[in-house]
């Protein structure tokens, strides 16, 4: 099989961006004419045809292969064993980058131009799009006539700049990479030219297992972009590439001590010792990339919970439509919003591939939410890029819709938590055959068992050839519905293949709305009655003289103890060790939220206990608080899903407005106990009796 370059280099293209290349922009991206393209696509047909598949053109003529997925797979496995293809362009740049960050200080533009195989003219071009890249990472590239080029700029930032190209440019390439190295396939070439392939998988291994210990979750983005990270410490460190000394960090944390662990295994296995400061680089970077779980919220976060209420408040007033009552919508947003804060402040730049997409797609709700941000969070500056992410987790919201059928399908999308989101409630939208959609990351699709789902569906290629899935884009076109829809209607023995119809007479209610799994609503039920009774039964005001404030909570526990609710000595440790970690008063009142979660704690408990005395505490925003109301909320280690809503209802109700906190410090039991009601009422009207 004869096939030239230009020839594989179009089939590679067109293969992972399905319908995303017109003729045109293939002959861009690979700088010849759209004629030469023409003529060299009947090439390809005909090569095609060999393999039973076809190039396609939808409406919009953008090229696709048409064919089955395992018939696809077998036209790469031999594309890959002919002549390796001439580089792309992008590929080239990403060389060029490499020898700037990697060899030396100055480089002559012709022996640059040499190595590259390229001219002069398409180096200075090439030049030109990496210093404006490397501009956003504060690094300078500097042409100077006689000397040559120069690449200058803290070692942080070239590391930040290239671990970014390599997850923008080439993600699919390092995710494929990732996925045969966890599979034990020896690879004796560099990763995409750069990556020493025993690091890359010892890095990637070794994230695994301590994320995994950890309890941690990572967007699989994130996850990739440790990885990467990692790699590359171990590479330039090696090199002799080392970052600059600062300040020292305090005390270190809970992120520093994952990463100092990961960096010992590494040292072990292969021989690598990274730096004090390399620990604290990466502990940065894992902190600005750790997620929570959407439903498991940080239920303390009192200033930040109130932030995210008043977007949601604000975007629904801008829109028309209330969405303040929806507590998927908080929880996803509480979740993202946190590290994301940090990332800001570090100055870690994110990058969002479907930015312009969104602009294009949602100008209206895009307007609505940057305002927002500008007025709720006026001391940070948002980019287009991170306020697309936060448009996904409000377009999820306004796209849901409660029609559902008997279809369950699976996502595997790589992109992160609001993609997704937005993915699986399109998918719901435009398909209202389709039950339910899981979301799968990258990082667990390997495990999981593609016969429990009746559809599976991919934003990327996946390297598997036992699986028949659809591949569509993340922001569900119309071309992707119609694929969908298509599938679904050739294919509905295969699809329905464990269903049981309902008879045509009983059909009617049950195709308007599906009814929830009664055992999990039963579950969710006793869960959410067992918390608020034990909440409501063990409420009380306690007031107390006395200036320290350990003295008195220590009081007010060993009398919890009598009764019976905890272990007094074991909670304060707790409580003591929760105040190390950050400021518990709450700015601009005369509250404190003393919270913990302990082992001897065996419910749910909320109290308040008001000193007759004011005692400065820590606040949450540094400053201190004169605090007269302490609220104590406690915990068990291990809390549900309706567990976590219940608490994080409390606290982000504490300064939701004036009346709220007038009341939370009022020291008025029958007051405060009324507004707890007033929430849990509430919470069940709009989460457990609609359902």
């Amino acid at each position: 099989m004869f096939v030239t370059v230009r020839e594989k280099s179009i089939i590679e293209l067109v293969t992972r961006m399905s319908a995303k290349h017109t003729v045109n922009s293939l002959a861009t991206y690979l700088d010849v004419s759209a004629r030469t393209i023409q003529r060299d696509l009947k090439s390809v047909d005909k090569l095609l045809e060999g393999f039973g598949l076809a190039m396609k053109r939808n409406a919009a003529d953008a090229l696709f292969i048409d064919g089955n997925n395992e018939k696809i797979y077998r036209l790469m496995q031999k594309l890959a064993a002919s002549s390796a293809p001439e580089a792309t362009p992008e590929e080239k740049k990403l060389r060029l980058l490499v020898i700037l960050m990697e060899e030396g200080a100055f480089f002559k533009k012709q022996v640059l131009s040499n190595q590259l195989g390229i001219s002069t003219t398409t180096l200075t071009s090439y030049l030109d799009e990496l210093g404006n890249w490397l501009r956003k990472f504060s690094v300078t590239l500097s042409r100077q006539r006689g000397v040559g080029v120069e690449v200058a700029g803290a070692e942080a930032h070239k590391r930040h700049a290239l671990a970014a190209y390599f997850l923008i440019h080439f993600y699919e390439e390092l995710i494929e990479s990732l996925y045969y190295l966890q599979r034990g396939k020896t690879q004796d070439e560099k990763v995409l030219g750069y990556f020493n392939p025993d690091y890359l998988a010892e890095a990637n291994k070794l994230v695994g297992e301590h994320i995994s210990d950890e309890q941690i979750r990572l967007a699989d983005s994130d996850y990739t972009g440790l990885v990467v990270h990692l790699a590359l410490a171990l590479q330039r460190t090696e090199n002799g590439l080392l970052l600059d000394a600062q300040e020292p960090a305090g005390e270190p944390n809970g992120e520093y001590h994952v990463i100092e662990a990961i960096c010992e295994d590494l040292h072990k296995r292969l021989g690598v010792e990274l730096t004090e400061r390399d620990i604290e680089f990466l502990a940065v970077v894992l902190k600005g990339s750790k997620i929570q779980a959407s439903n498991v919220l940080y239920y303390d976060s009192v200033l930040l919970g109130k932030l995210v209420k008043n977007m949601i408040r604000d975007v629904s007033g801008q829109l028309g439509v209330d969405l303040t009552k929806d507590f998927s919508l908080y929880q996803g947003l509480l979740a993202h919003m946190e590290p994301l804060i940090f990332r800001l402040k570090q100055k870690l730049e994110s990058f969002n591939p479907l930015t312009d997409e969104i602009k294009k797609k949602y100008p209206m709700l895009f307007l609505a939410v940057k305002q927002t941000l500008e007025t709720e969070f006026d001391d940070l500056e948002f980019s287009a890029d991170e306020v697309a992410f936060i448009v996904l987790h409000f377009g999820s919201a306004l796209l849901m819709n409660e029609e559902r059928v008997q279809i369950d399908a699976v996502v595997v999308c790589p992109t992160g938590i609001g993609t997704s989101k937005m993915l699986a409630s399109r998918i719901q939208k435009e398909l209202p055959e389709i039950d339910t959609v899981k979301i799968l990351s990258i990082h667990d699709f390997q495990a999981a068992n593609f016969e429990d789902y009746d559809l599976v569906i991919s934003t990327i290629r996946l390297p598997v050839t036992d699986v028949d899935y659809l591949m569509v884009s993340p922001l569900l076109n119309e071309q992707d519905i119609s694929h969908i829809e298509n599938y679904l209607q050739h294919n509905i023995q295969k699809v329905t293949r464990n269903k049981q119809y309902l008879p045509a007479e009983d059909y009617g209610d049950a195709g308007k709305k599906h009814r929830p799994d009664l055992r999990r609503l039963l579950l969710d039920i006793k869960q959410v009655q067992t918390g608020m009774e034990a909440i409501i039964e063990h409420f009380g005001v306690v007031k107390m003289r006395g200036t320290d404030y350990w003295r008195v909570l220590e009081d007010v526990l060993d009398g919890m103890e009598s009764g019976g609710l905890l272990d007094a000595q074991s909670t304060l440790r707790q409580l003591k060790d929760r105040e190390t970690k950050g400021g518990l008063g709450i700015p601009g009142t005369n509250m404190a939220l003393f919270h913990c979660r302990d082992e001897s704690v065996g419910q749910l408990l909320f109290q308040v206990v008001h000193l007759d005395t004011p005692s400065a505490v820590k606040g949450m925003d540094g400053r201190d608080v004169q605090m007269t109301n302490l609220l104590l909320m406690l915990t068990p280690v291990e809390l549900s899903e309706r567990e976590q809503e219940i608490m994080s209802l409390i606290s982000s109700s504490l300064i939701e407005s004036e009346a709220a906190m007038m009341i939370f410090s009022s020291s008025n039991e029958g007051v405060i106990r009324g507004k707890l009601e007033e929430l849990f009422f509430e919470y069940l009207q709009n989460n457990l009796m609609k359902e």
